[in-house]
């Protein structure tokens, strides 16, 4: 039984993930520690904002696809609202498809869902103390921050020209590309202009089979 002293001690974790089985095996495994309480639960973009605004956590497990979109602008949004609040994301994805970009936006760390739960436990440990968590291998690409020569296409892109890349190898059109991101279609069909240029390829079939190559879809 937990005591009101322990409570008041916990690490208090908002889990942002749009999975409702994801989210409850995270609780269960939440449970099982006394140091660690599953303080709220975002299944939106718009959900994760509205509750690190109304209340107080010591820091946020977000999903790396928030509704199957990259989450970027949302880290960013948070890191203006909440600045010392930290943020683990989680990822189906590995590290080197996109925990540089993320950890550069204010993540304090980067970690895959196929992590078991003892290594999961103590990220959030290490980060909620003011620490960062990256593999070993993530740690010295942040150090070297990828001599230009070693970088995949896809790494020369921008934060937004990835966003749209990562619309457009899941068959989004460019109309609708337009609509989620409150851009124009003009500026859409600009990005994606950049994104063939910088990748050297020249249609979208190109983009989807390097995406898919590549691991960069689900």
């Amino acid at each position: 039984m937990i005591t009101e002293t322990e409570t008041k001690t916990q690490i208090r974790v908002l889990i942002a993930d749009d999975h409702p089985i994801f989210r409850q095996g995270l609780k269960h495994a939440f449970s099982e520690v006394s140091d660690m309480n599953v303080a709220g639960e975002a299944a939106t973009v718009f959900e994760i904002l509205e509750k690190i605004r109304e209340d107080s956590y010591d820091i946020v497990l977000l999903d790396v696809s928030m509704g199957g979109n990259n989450t970027l602008d949302t880290l960013k949004q948070m890191k203006i609202d909440c600045p010392k609040l930290p943020v683990l994301v989680l990822s189906v994805f590995p590290e080197d498809h996109f925990a540089i970009r993320f950890i550069k936006s204010g993540a304090s760390g980067y970690i895959t869902k196929e992590e078991d739960p003892d290594t999961l436990m103590a990220a959030v440990r290490k980060i909620a103390k003011g620490g960062r968590y990256t593999s070993p291998e993530l740690t010295e690409k942040l150090a070297f921050d990828f001599a230009d020569q070693n970088k995949p296409p896809h790494e020369y892109l921008s934060d937004r020209e990835y966003q749209v890349f990562g619309m457009l190898v899941t068959g989004k059109s460019l109309t609708k590309i337009a609509e989620k991101l409150s851009l124009s279609v003009k500026t859409i069909s600009t990005h994606r202009t950049h994104i063939l240029e910088k990748m050297k390829m020249s249609n979208n079939a190109q983009l989807i089979q390097y995406a898919i190559r590549n691991g960069l879809v689900q």
